[in-house]
């Protein structure tokens, strides 16, 4: 007798299958690590000028990067997603750092990554579902918009030949890619134009002007205040103000790599990894920070990467590239980084949301939510402000879209004593406040019987005004029938029915 048996995988066979992309294929290899090396040198001017705008020595803004892709590559769970010290979270934490120092800053950071765990573990990513596609795409274009302005400050007031080597950076990464993809255009830019002005003695803006890179790795420690009530009062507001603007932006990003890479990721496992980085960086004495949206698109967008290894190399590059080569990576000209910059905004943008025939389709009310949400962002330099408004615009167009769907026919019957008013459409707060001017309470008859068989109640307004409209009858000598709730809208009636005359 012969049975059949499943053929079992050898040790070897197994262990090729759990390998991960980047260790199976050495073209994926290639990418990423070459994609980490560009956000690293991306990352160096960015780290600094954010330091600046907190308040502190760009070393701090240096380690924080360093310690936040390196700790978010192991913990997040967007692969791919760049995570280093942001303007966001700068301008969060710079009044604390300028009225209580730098001890008070660091101790906010580590509160700030708790906040951000205990988030994550109650669920909060879950609230994305209620971003819709009109704010989305607006975050999308705002972030555009915000990545060129940055810019705008490297190209006033400099030397001329700053703008042909922009202009040459950006052909560079236009054409380049029709040679070859191996190699990142902006990676090749860079180089390139480092090399033309390092060559040719051109005097132009340097990252070395930016500031003084650090020469040694962080160390760990604790922050230096006081571990008193006092301290944890004083800090705990800006803690919480950036453990949510932190989070927003990571989410949003997470979202948008999702969109483009077209594969899923856990966004409670990237809030919770946003925390534990955030930690990690405040014990390392960093200034924190939050998914860098900008390096993201660099890494995924230009760089083509799609695995943990570079996000991670991005990390350790940065720390190499400032330990190691800081004289060298002194001398990359600024243009060359705009040039970088300039074409992530390009391609971040969201062109066909803008195009003449998209507008023409869509909504006015969606396009007001794509506006305000932009306008927001620009106008605050705060893309969770942008995020929140637009939100909530969107909520306001939507309920009184809805609430236009709330009807009332009436139908008398044959013998003229009763009337039947048949609702159709959702009853809550925007179109219930409405019902109650529907009806002819002078002139209809006595006995008065409101269909709700088409209609659902959702909220205690819509219990509210079925009340209002029966007392109003009443006050008249009328009875009311109400017939037709379905299941959820009788047992909510059913609960609330004259409980709520104190509101009337």
């Amino acid at each position: 007798m012969s049975s059949l048996t499943t053929p079992s995988l050898s040790p070897a066979a197994r262990l090729r299958g759990l390998k991960p992309d980047w260790l199976a294929d050495p073209k994926v290899w290639r990418t990423e690590v070459l994609a980490g090396l560009v956000v690293a040198l991306a990352l160096i001017p960015e780290a600094i000028s954010f330091s600046v705008i907190a308040g502190v020595d760009p070393a701090l803004g240096l380690f924080a990067s360093f310690t936040m892709a390196v700790t978010i590559a192991v913990v997040g769970g967007r692969r791919a997603m760049i995570s280093a010290a942001t303007g966001a979270v700068a301008l969060v934490i710079a009044p604390l750092n300028r009225e209580h120092g730098l001890g008070h800053l660091v101790a906010a950071v580590i509160l700030a990554g708790l906040f951000q765990v205990v988030l994550g573990a109650l669920g909060v990513a879950k609230l994305m579902r209620f971003i819709p596609r009109s704010v989305m795409v607006g975050f999308v274009n705002s972030l555009a918009v915000l990545i060129f302005m940055a810019q705008v400050p490297e190209m006033r007031d400099v030397p001329w030949a700053v703008y042909p080597l922009i202009a040459g950076g950006l052909a560079l990464m236009v054409l380049f890619p029709r040679i070859t993809t191996a190699v990142p255009a902006p990676l090749v830019s860079i180089v390139i134009l480092t090399a033309i002005t390092v060559g040719a003695a051109i005097a132009v803006p340097t990252v070395g002007d930016k500031g003084t890179l650090p020469s040694s790795l962080p160390a760990p420690g604790l922050p230096d205040v006081p571990f008193t009530l006092d301290t944890l009062t004083t800090i705990a507001p800006y803690a919480f103000a950036m453990a949510l603007v932190g989070l927003m932006e990571s989410l949003m990003t997470a979202k948008l790599v999702d969109d483009i890479t077209d594969t899923p990721s856990n966004k409670t496992r990237e809030s919770v990894g946003q925390g534990i980085a955030n930690i990690v960086t405040g014990f390392f004495g960093g200034m924190g920070g939050c998914a860098m949206i900008g390096q993201t698109m660099i890494n995924v967008k230009v760089s083509g990467a799609r695995t943990r290894l570079s996000t991670f190399l991005a990390g350790v590059f940065l720390m190499v590239l400032c330990v190691a080569f800081g004289p060298i990576v002194s001398d990359i000209p600024m243009a060359a980084l705009v040039a970088v910059m300039v074409m992530v905004s390009f391609a971040t943008f969201d062109w066909h949301s803008v195009a003449p025939g998209t507008l023409r389709r869509m909504p006015a009310g969606e396009i007001a939510v794509m506006v305000i949400t932009v306008v927001c962002v620009v106008a605050t330099h705060n893309l969770a402000i942008g995020v929140v408004v637009g939100s909530v615009t969107a909520m306001v167009v939507f309920a009184r879209r809805v609430a236009r769907f709330a009807d009332v026919t009436s139908v008398t019957g044959p013998d003229g004593a009763t009337v039947v008013h048949r609702v159709t459409g959702e009853l809550f707060f925007a179109s219930s406040n409405d019902l109650v001017g529907r009806f002819d309470y002078a002139n209809d008859p006595d006995h008065v019987v409101i269909d709700l068989s088409a209609a659902h109640i959702w909220d205690a307004s819509s219990v509210a005004a079925l009340d209002a409209i029966g007392a109003k009858y009443a006050r008249r000598g009328k009875t009311v029938e109400i017939t037709g709730l379905n299941d959820p809208s009788a047992r909510l009636h059913g609960r609330l029915t004259g409980e709520l005359a104190a509101e009337h």
